[in-house]
């Protein structure tokens, strides 16, 4: 009997599955940790932080489960991507004991427009590097922050050795290797996706000795296997199987079956994010005015025997997110099932008053960091519930606007699956199915990436064939709904009226003040 442990390095905890090879989850349990911010808009996360949840988090599982932490056949790892964890050379000699040289920034860190601005030039402008990297320069990803470092820490970064992801810095502690996966690797904006391999370009202009970037392997190939020293920290049987893994968006598809081209997953949590497994990298080179509002990356399907496929995502940065600044600002401890009703009380449309759900800038449809939110349209006769089901609708047409752009790109939709925070309202998923157009469903499990990590270490040592043979086996449909054939009409009109309204206010939005 295998038993599989899929663990994901969150930006606030760690979480941890335990599985038997049918899939079946056996315990799950989580530990939060701090991000640190020194400045205003700096993110940063001790590595530390990471491998003492794992430490702790592998023997309560298998505690939980009623099993030994020796037991475990597999290890499947995802995390947030983009964060930058910096080993020295000397440290890379202890095989897997040391220490990262300072903090990692993570992906939500916005020191790096700078930067940013520096890549696109040097690589000839923003299209050539989609071209290249299938991403547009964005102060989140991992390049920036290597030039930002060797520009403020210089000694430093004369010591760097290897930079890994978050979730590779557990994988480095388990068995000693440094590596990341075609899926983190993408994240870095030095990884040409369609070639999977680094690109000599990117490193040339961004002045990156390629010697410091890590192997890269494919996200369900084994990439090393529990040290001794690993096993003494963890409990973990020395010579345990560890899968490479993938970024936290490409094991969230793994976990809710994404895994073929005609599904998307759209998850509305604190962001909206709109994801699609594709046959080919498709990287938003569309409309050469805007490009790259979407990501092109390899997925976490492909083995040892077989290279996986490509994704594609796009992210809103204030999904459910917005709602819940609403609850805050407008009505402070009203239960959300009450805000629903107020909600779902109020017309279709909201008598013309439309809502931009730009709190915090925004990435996708529009790349703009000066956008803003607002309610447009209001009159003495809206309610709050007029106003929370703009916000709701706002949310939900934007997030059908990325899928717009993925129809343009040639990503077709037959059924969209939905997760996050949004997907638990009943209203708000017949929303989802109105406005998108098609079915909606939501899937069995809710544990997103870990359990994608945990069938990922399944796949990994012969459990399942292949990541769909897995996810066919495991996941199904719980709830499954049309759109109403009315409210379809009506939504498909108001996303083309609610398509001008930001362009409208665009240049406005650039003068206010910050």
């Amino acid at each position: 009997m295998a038993l599989l442990l899929g663990v994901d390095i969150g930006t606030s905890a760690a979480k941890a599955i335990l599985c038997d090879e049918h899939g079946g989850v056996l315990a799950t349990s989580s530990v939060e940790y701090a991000v640190t911010r020194p400045r205003e808009g700096w993110s940063e996360q001790d590595p530390e932080l990471w491998w003492k949840g794992v430490a702790s988090l592998v023997p309560t599982v298998a505690r939980l489960s009623g099993r030994s932490s020796r037991e475990i056949t597999a290890v499947g790892l995802s995390g947030q991507m983009h964060g930058s964890v910096l080993l020295g050379r000397e440290t890379l000699a202890g095989g897997g004991t040391g220490a990262a040289l300072r903090t990692a920034l993570l992906w939500n860190d916005q020191r790096t427009a700078k930067q940013c601005a520096q890549i696109e030039s040097r690589v000839g402008g923003r299209a050539s590097l989609v071209r290249e990297t299938g991403n547009a320069a964005l102060p989140g990803f991992t390049l920036p922050k290597l030039m930002w470092v060797r520009e403020h820490e210089p000694e430093l970064w004369g010591r760097v050795g290897c930079v890994l992801m978050p979730k590779d810095f557990v994988r480095w502690r388990l068995t000693g290797q440094p590596a990341t996966d075609v899926g983190d690797a993408s994240g870095t904006l030095l990884y040409d996706p369609s070639r999977r391999a680094w690109s000599p370009t990117v490193c040339d202009a961004a002045e990156i000795d390629p010697a410091i970037l890590p192997r890269v392997h494919e996200s369900g190939e084994v990439a090393g296997t529990v040290t001794r020293w690993a096993s003494a920290q963890t409990g973990l049987a020395e010579g345990t199987a560890v899968v490479a893994g993938s970024g936290d968006n490409m094991m969230g598809a793994l976990g809710a079956g994404v895994v073929r081209e005609g599904v998307l997953l759209a998850t509305l949590g604190t962001s909206g994010v709109v994801y699609a497994h594709t046959k080919s990298c498709r990287p938003d080179l569309v409309d050469a005015a805007a490009c790259g509002r979407t990501h092109a990356m390899c997925s976490a399907t492909g083995t040892d025997a077989r290279p996986g496929g490509w994704c594609t995502t796009g992210c809103m940065l204030s999904g459910a997110g917005a709602l819940s600044w609403a609850q805050s600002v407008l009505a402070p401890g009203v239960p959300f099932d009450d805000l629903m009703r107020e909600a779902g009380a109020a017309p279709a449309g909201c008598g013309g008053l439309v809502f931009l759900p730009h709190l915090t800038g925004e990435r996708c449809p529009h790349a703009d960091p000066a956008a803003r939110g607002a309610w447009v349209g209001l009159t003495a006769r809206h309610t709050r519930g007029s106003m929370i089901r703009a916000l709701i609708e706002g949310v939900t047409l934007t997030m059908a606007q990325i899928i717009g752009i993925f129809r343009r790109l040639g990503i077709e939709s037959e059924r969209v699956l939905l997760g996050g925070g949004g997907a638990k309202s009943t209203f708000w998923r017949q929303m989802q199915a109105d406005i998108y157009g098609c079915e909606v469903a939501m899937p069995t499990t809710a544990e997103g990436p870990a359990l994608g990590a945990a069938l990922l270490a399944g796949v990994a040592v012969g459990a399942w064939p292949s990541i769909e043979a897995a996810c066919a086996q495991v996941i199904r449909d719980t709830e499954v709904r049309e759109p109403d054939e009315e409210a379809r009409r009506f939504y498909a009109d108001h996303l083309r009226m609610y398509g001008r309204v930001y362009p409208a206010l665009r240049e406005t939005f650039a003068a206010m003040p910050r």
